[in-house]
């Protein structure tokens, strides 16, 4: 056997150990490997299981039968080609001398660089190990974060109100609603899994300053039979689609009428059901919620549980593969049943258990007072709602509606009846649409076609860009004033322009005109009607 064919073979079969098969085979042999030998001179790595990787020593081995007999069949199954042209010319009842064989230098100087490297990267893991000491780090292995935010900047003017509005705002016909500069929204939150099925959310607002809330704070399960997905916490009660769709993609500014009014700041304590079938064309919701809004107040006090049953029923009745979403359809019902203490009118010792029949809302933009509002009615024994959607897009265009009616039972008064509703019409003037969700059957996120300021163009560097310009008009209505409850009909006009910088930032613009009349309730012993204008800006940004 020719020494100079046997040590390239040789060579050859080392250098496909360490670079192809040697690692794995390793790893899977189980350990530690406390001694590898130095087959033929070609240097070997070894692992300990307590230590890491080590460089051992070189050593004289007799025989390649030395090796584990797992990691020849490891090496022989990832190398059967190779391995085969060596047996041609070597065999095991061949006598070798070590003599023969000389170590291949370039191969050592390689593992020579290796070792290197390894201690380098040892010694920065170990300074980041050290610079991480002090921050938080999870009690759970399997937990997950997500860290989330929004910002809503706004800037609100009441341009010539008429004295009945006047009144409605600050309870004086000669004293106008001020301007009001601020923020409507400074949100934080954290969500993710704790473990498998087990979810978590918890998001709170600092827009009051001193005041801070809570917004959704909720654990949940998912992947359960029958009930797919369950929350357990602060989360919104499931009928409005203004009001479940986010904030952050709404078309107008503010929510309409008849959202707010029925539906006034959507979240409650309560356990709801989330599900969506398999091709996505259906999503419902339902659940068992409490009343009363404890997000500033964080418990409620009463023995009257005031006790709520909703739920909500969509269908995306057409929805455009081809086009990625483009054009669309969606109907969806929704209704409540809700029981309220008809006697209880006045504020407990806790301010928490007041009857919560009660309906209001401002007037589509950012107020000290509520313009609508039925006050506590007394007596209420329960009511009911029902709600219709309907939604179509087609390319930049949408048209979106809803209505909703209450009826409620009292005790020995005549029965009420308040409804209201809306509808809107918006277009993209530089050709994007608005997405849509089919899993919760609301909208999605605004993606311009290019961003605006700076756009990277791949060759000339960055230019200006325009971003997504998007048109809106909206009519609302809600009429609160029913027997011997006035609290008010109104009519509003909204047209707004919203200019979208890129997914996660725009400005929105909105000129509202309204009016107002039978608002007995609230105009102060004075003028019950009133017409207004309202001009509105907001920058929104989310993370």
């Amino acid at each position: 056997m020719n020494a100079v064919a046997l040590r390239m073979n040789l060579s050859a079969l080392a250098t496909i150990l360490i670079n192809l098969g040697f690692w794995g085979a390793m790893a899977q042999a189980g350990g530690p490997f406390e001694e590898m030998s130095n087959v033929y001179g070609i240097q070997q790595i070894s692992y300990d299981a307590s230590s890491g990787y080590d460089w051992l020593a070189e050593q004289d081995v007799d025989a390649p039968d030395s090796l584990p007999p797992q990691l020849r069949q490891e090496a022989f199954a990832a190398n059967q080609d190779l391995f085969r042209e060596v047996s041609t010319e070597v065999s095991p009842s061949d006598e070798v001398s070590t003599e023969d064989v000389e170590p291949d230098e370039s191969l050592a100087d390689r593992l020579s660089a290796l070792e290197k490297k390894f201690d380098e990267m040892d010694d920065a893991q170990g300074e980041l190990k050290s610079s991480l000491k002090g921050y938080a780090r999870s009690g759970n292995s399997g937990a997950t974060m997500k860290v989330s935010g929004r910002i809503h900047a706004d800037l609100w003017g009441y341009p010539d109100p008429s004295p009945g509005v006047n009144g409605f705002e600050t309870g004086d016909n000669n004293d106008p609603p001020a301007a009001r500069l601020g923020f409507r929204r400074i949100r934080f939150g954290v969500a993710g899994d704790l473990w498998k099925n087990t979810l978590y959310k918890v998001e709170m607002e600092f827009a009051g300053g001193n005041d801070v809330e809570f917004r959704d704070v909720y654990l949940g399960l998912t992947e359960l039979p029958i009930l797919r997905t369950l929350l357990i916490g602060n989360q919104k009660r499931p009928y409005g689609l203004d009001h479940l769709n986010s904030s952050r993609y709404n078309v107008f500014i503010e929510r309409p009428f008849v959202v707010e009014a029925f539906n006034q700041d959507a979240r409650r304590f309560g356990i709801c059901s989330y599900g969506v079938s398999e091709d996505e064309a259906y999503n419902w919701r339902y659940g068992v919620f409490n009343q009363r809004l404890i997000q500033d107040e964080g418990n409620y006090i009463s023995n009257h549980w005031q006790c709520q049953i909703a739920g909500r029923l969509a269908n995306t009745i057409w929805y455009d593969e081809c086009s990625d979403g483009r054009g669309y359809a969606h109907v969806a019902v929704s209704g409540t049943w809700a029981d309220t203490a008809g006697d209880q009118n006045t504020e407990n010792y806790a301010d928490s258990g007041i009857n919560e029949a009660r309906f209001r809302t401002r007037p589509e933009a950012r107020t000290v007072s509520r313009w609508l509002d039925t006050g506590v009615i007394d007596g209420a024994d329960d009511y009911s709602l029902l709600g219709l959607e309907n939604v179509i897009n087609v390319g930049a265009v949408q048209f979106c509606g809803e209505y909703e009616q209450v009826w409620l039972q009292r005790d020995a008064a005549s029965e009420l009846q308040f409804h209201g509703g809306y509808f809107y019409v918006s277009y993209f003037l530089t050709g994007e649409h608005m997405p849509w969700d089919r899993e919760t059957g609301c909208l999605g996120r605004v993606v311009p076609f290019e961003n605006f300021f700076l756009v990277d163009t791949c060759c000339d560097g960055v230019r200006g860009g325009w971003g997504a310009w998007q048109i809106a008009a909206r009519y609302s209505r809600l009429d609160l004033a029913d027997n011997d409850i006035q609290g008010g009909i109104g009519d509003s006009f909204t047209f707004g322009m919203n200019w979208y910088w890129n997914p996660y930032a725009n400005v929105q613009f909105n000129y509202i005109y309204g009016n107002i009349y039978d608002n007995s309730l609230n105009a102060a012993g004075g003028i019950d009607d009133g017409d207004y204008h309202v001009l509105g800006l907001r920058f929104r940004c989310d993370f």
